[in-house]
This record gives C-alpha cells, sequence and structure tokens, in this order.
C-alpha cells in the first residue's frame, strides 16, 4: 500500500514482535509519523539507528522529559545527524520503555574495512548470515546506489567496501532488535533509515536469519509520491524536504 495509514486500536502492525520504522533522516514529517506509531504500539523497546549502546544506556524517564537535558547527555546534535528535534518525539512517545543503540562507531567501521565485518560484529556472524556472499544482481545494485548516494564520486574500488559497512550496521540493528526482545519481549520498534528497514535486504534480513520464530514488520517512508526503493508492509508519504543540491559539495 502506498498512502497514510490510519492507525487504530492496535494498529496495523499489532502482530509484530519487531517493527522497522524507516526514514528518510531529515524529513520531520517522517519522525512525526515514527512517533505517532511508537505511541500507538507502546513498544517495550526502542532501537535506535542512531545511537550507539553507551549512549542508548543513557537514557531514563526522567532525561526523556527533558529534552534539552538528554540532548546534551546523548550529545546528538555534534553527532551529525539531523537536529534532535525532529527525533524527541520518538523519545517522548516511549520514556517509559528500554532503549538499545545500534550505530557503528567509526573506529568499529574502520576495522571493519581492514579485518573484515565478521570480526568487527557483536553477533555471531554466521547466524546473522553476514558471512554469505550477496547475489550478482543485489551487489551490483548496492554498490549502484552507493555510487548514487555519493554523487558518483565515490571510487569504485571503495563500492564493495561500503556495502560491506551497510550490511555490518544492518545486521547490528538485526542483533539491538533481537537483545531487545528476548530481555523485554515484544513489540520491538527500530529507529532506523529506509535502506535499513527494506524487508528484502535490510536488517530484518539478518534478523530472520538469526530469529526466525520472530514476526517482523516494516514501515517505509517516502516523498511526494516517490515510495522508498524496496519492500515494505506499509509505504506512506510525507511532502518532500528543500535539500537544495546535495552534490554540490562534491564538485
Amino acid at each position: 500500500m502506498f498512502a497514510p495509514t490510519a492507525l487504530v486500536a492496535g494498529g496495523v502492525f499489532e502482530s509484530a514482535d519487531v517493527v522497522f520504522l524507516g526514514e528518510l533522516h531529515d524529513n520531520p514529517a517522517h519522525h512525526l509519523r515514527q512517533a505517532e506509531y511508537v505511541a500507538e504500539l507502546s513498544p517495550t523497546a526502542l532501537v535506535f539507528e542512531m545511537l550507539t549502546q553507551a549512549q542508548a544506556d543513557l537514557v531514563t524517564p526522567e532525561l526523556v522529559a527533558d529534552e534539552a537535558a538528554l540532548e546534551a547527555a546523548l550529545g546528538w546534535n555534534a553527532s551529525g545527524w539531523p537536529d534532535f528535534s525532529m527525533y524527541y518525539p520518538i523519545f517522548a512517545a516511549a520514556p517509559e520503555a528500554a532503549y538499545f543503540g545500534a550505530a557503528v562507531p567509526r573506529d568499529v567501521a574502520r576495522a571493519a574495512m581492514a579485518e573484515g565485518m565478521a570480526s568487527a560484529f557483536r553477533g555471531d556472524a554466521d547466524a546473522y548470515g553476514l558471512t554469505a556472499v550477496l547475489p550478482e544482481g543485489q551487489q551490483a545494485e548496492r554498490e549502484a546506489l552507493q555510487l548514487a548516494a555519493h554523487c558518483d564520486a565515490m571510487p569504485a574500488e571503495m563500492l564493495p567496501i561500503m556495502v560491506d559497512i551497510q550490511r555490518l550496521r544492518d545486521a547490528e540493528l538485526a542483533y539491538s532488535a533481537v537483545q531487545a526482545f528476548e530481555a523485554h519481549g515484544g513489540p520491538v520498534v527500530v529507529i532506523t533509515g529506509n535502506g535499513h528497514a527494506r524487508m528484502d535486504w535490510g536488517a530484518p534480513v539478518y534478523l530472520m536469519a538469526a530469529a526466525p520464530g520472530l514476526r517482523v514488520m516494516s514501515l517505509g517512508q517516502g516523498e511526494e509520491d516517490v515510495p522508498p526503493s524496496g519492500l515494505f508492509d506499509v509505504v506512506e508519504s510525507a511532502p518532500e524536504v528543500d535539500r537544495g543540491d546535495p552534490c554540490a559539495a562534491f564538485r
């Protein structure tokens, strides 16, 4: 479906153990929609792509009650992610939830580039499918997406490495979701970009490899009737954000 889905008691995701709520990171409407779903689902735990586990461990209900204090504790606005004011409604929608972080720190990403994804992953790389070789067509498509995302300025030899790092991030999101479910039960909600939320090759694939008994669903969010790439259980649209020319810096 490609339209806003009305939230009702229980919601469209009521049968899911883990729900991935995708986004375009800089679209405020996407984050408001995520907050609406979080309020409706009342998750036991929230997993954030944007937080390390060390940051997530700092979150308490008392801290969530104070937006400025929470931002300062997380160091969010110095992290490179869009302004915290976009994301704060998601935290405020579930102050009592447990918080988990799945971010891959830069030093870990650098180590993965040198030593391989399996050595950098917190979980069992084989169980999560991280050591499996991607189908040739998917590998090529993913490399093409990485090239486009970097405005055709990425050296060709770097593209497979960038795909590997994205796969590591997928697996880390899956690992955090499994840890959250094992500790707290469901539903667990994962806040992440559309690329990681897609059901055909994103984090849900790695989660279902490691925990096939869990029921997993996903939301993708597009703009102005342009849906996100990939497969999702629900796809919604929001007004487009004016981003100017994102490739100007590369030129």
